[in-house]
């Protein structure tokens, strides 16, 4: 049966997929609609298939913050090309999918994929849709949240990197803070919090380690664990975010740059992710 333009381009805004691609479904499906949708998703699921071994080290990744700033998400879609990355539709799939967990607040990345993307498919099978429109292995592997009574995001410029914070104020002075905390998290990379959040198994580590380059540099042994515990402070000192020099102004810890701005302002939580 023909096949009207007015019919292709429908199924082009619907799905995203190719002109060809949407006219050749539609010829298949003799002009239903559905059945047209159903054979394009059929087709995202074989090339998902075919390309399941392939890596997907590219992508994107997007913080934000909810109207209320209370909420916030980080989602992470990676895809196989730096050209796919870059292309203006994939970034507006994955802020879609931020839109989704803005909404929706799954709880985990499985109830983001389970979630409603419309009215015809989940984000997981829009996913996959969108592998049979781009050609390229998608894979939703990121996602995370933060809740406070203020949440701020960062996102690094071409959106590899990105961060959240969360504060326990929301005063304005709070968000201006935050997202210097938030680009302070970006660029040092800090373990946890504070010494609290430092896993039992790196202090062991680096207590050993401590002690090991004591003894190499010719100390007693005695004195071996007092050096490795001041090594240790000095690695809380530069790996939790609190204890860590504030980046615009090194005579302050983070710690102290919030109190200077809003007596007890303090970051309750952060996270951060890079694609690099």
């Amino acid at each position: 049966m023909a096949i009207t333009a007015a019919e292709v381009n429908k199924l082009r805004q619907q799905t995203g997929a190719g002109m060809m691609d949407c006219k050749n479904a539609l010829v298949e499906a003799n002009g239903d609609f559905e059945a047209a949708i159903d054979i394009l998703r059929k087709k995202g699921q074989k090339i998902a298939a075919k390309r399941g071994e392939n890596d997907a080290k590219e992508g994107l990744v997007i913080a934000e913050a909810s109207s209320d700033a209370k909420f916030g998400v980080m989602v992470t879609l990676n895809c196989e090309t730096d050209f796919v990355a870059k292309n203006d539709g994939y970034r507006s799939l994955v802020q879609s999918l931020v839109d989704q967990a803005l909404k929706n607040r799954p709880n985990s990345i499985d109830e983001l994929k389970s979630l409603k993307y419309d009215d015809r498919l989940t984000v997981d099978e829009k996913i996959t849709e969108q592998i049979g429109v781009i050609g390229e292995k998608l894979d939703l592997s990121g996602y995370t949240t933060i809740t406070a009574d203020k949440v701020v995001a960062y996102n690094h410029p071409g959106n590899q990197l990105a961060t959240l914070v969360g504060l326990n104020s929301d005063s304005s002075v709070a968000e201006d803070a935050g997202r210097q905390v938030a680009m302070q998290v970006a660029a040092m990379n800090p373990l946890a919090l504070n010494k609290d959040g430092v896993d039992a198994r790196t202090i062991e580590r680096e207590i050993e380690i401590g002690k090991d380059l004591a003894i190499q540099e010719g100390k007693p042994a005695e004195m071996a664990e007092k050096i490795a515990m001041g090594r240790l402070n000095k690695f809380f000192q530069e790996n939790t975010l609190l204890s860590q020099a504030f980046i615009r102004d090194n005579k302050m810890t983070v710690e102290q740059f919030l109190g200077s701005t809003e007596k007890g302002l303090t970051i309750i939580d952060f996270k951060r992710f890079s694609l690099s």
